[in-house]
């Protein structure tokens, strides 16, 4: 390596912190100079998480005593609506990926319908590119703040957008029934997580209202060259990592899947499987791929396609380092192509 660049990561104390940092231990091209917890502030890592006790980290820090002077690229693994203010705050010179929702849509109108209040640093909001890494792979590439997707909306973008800028399907027809791990949820403490709450159990969540609609909806409709509205109903699923996208078109099934296999055929992380296999989490875990599958209805002239990856990895953490390598000029597939955990 010609160099190593130092990396900050601003709340470290959360899953898609963890999952930074775990990552980045094994990355040759980036180096942990800071890592922030406000409310942890002065603990150890291995002491907040201890399966990465055997890393040689610094010390938890608040965000005001990090010195961003000596970090090359912040991540920043906050909460929403605390991103914006934060990384407002950050030096201009700085590479930023942001894992929150805070930056990922184009109009300030549509952000403050879906999250409830105005944005608060429309300054610097207008140069985000938003994170969907083989879409915007150029975007990225060039800019100083990328805008990491939503775990879930990856998962149906991955199986849709090529589909729809090549005009396979039908834009009036989508259906995607999604289902997703409770690490999704965050790290923090909530009643409905609970363990007894969600074994044995499986259900529907925030049906026709989840936020993941808006960005269903920006990139749709850009990919399609027209306006797209989808029905999308997430579910939660007892288990910790993974999401499972059934998305139901209408379309010819050999179409579909060569509309598919062109766009993902040199993508080294999205893997196009044969018609009539469908993809399962278990097969993305721990992992930066994605597996994609087409599979005919019954009915002609319809079909299913199935799209899985890891929440934590592809869906957050993995794909901002993807996006950061892409943006600090490091070959893309750097520190992400560990293969899956199995079983």
């Amino acid at each position: 390596m010609d160099r190593v660049y130092e990396i900050a990561v601003l709340g470290a104390s959360g899953y898609t912190g963890s999952e930074l940092v775990r990552l980045i231990a094994t990355h040759p091209g980036l180096r942990i100079r800071a890592l922030s917890a406000d409310r942890k502030a002065g603990q150890t890592m291995g002491e907040v998480f201890p399966h990465l006790r055997h890393l040689d980290l610094p010390r938890l820090v608040t965000i005001d005593e990090v010195d961003f002077g000596c970090i090359d690229l912040a991540f920043c693994a906050l909460p929403h609506a605390t991103s914006q203010e934060v990384i407002s705050k950050l030096p201009r010179a700085l590479k930023v990926v942001d894992l929150s929702a805070d930056f990922r849509l184009r109009d300030p109108a549509v952000y403050a319908k879906w999250y409830g209040h105005e944005h608060l640093a429309l300054d610097i909001q207008e140069e985000a590119v938003y994170g969907l890494t083989e879409f915007y792979r150029e975007e990225i590439r060039a800019t100083r703040l990328c805008a990491g997707t939503g775990c879930n909306a990856a998962t149906g973008m991955y199986g849709l957008m090529p589909l729809l800028k090549a005009g396979v399907i039908d834009p009036e027809t989508i259906i995607i029934n999604l289902a997703t791990g409770v690490s999704g949820a965050g790290r923090s403490p909530k009643e409905g997580m609970l363990h007894s709450e969600v074994s044995e159990g499986f259900r529907a969540y925030n049906v026709a209202k989840h936020r993941h609609l808006a960005e269903f909806d920006q990139e749709f409709s850009k990919a399609a060259g027209r306006e797209v509205a989808v029905t999308f109903v997430p579910h939660l699923l007892p288990q910790n990592r993974g999401i499972l996208a059934t998305i139901y078109v209408r379309g010819e099934v050999g179409e579909v899947h060569a509309a598919l296999w062109e766009a993902y055929d040199e993508e080294p992380f999205i893997h196009v499987l044969p018609i009539g296999e469908a993809p399962a989490t278990q097969h993305v875990r721990g992992s930066n791929f994605v597996h994609v599958g087409v599979i005919a209805d019954r009915r002609p002239g319809w079909c299913m396609v199935f799209s899985a990856l890891d929440n934590l990895v592809k869906g957050s953490s993995g794909q901002a380092i993807q996006n950061a390598n892409l943006m600090l000029g490091l070959p893309e597939t750097m520190g992400l192509l560990a293969a899956p955990l199995f079983p």
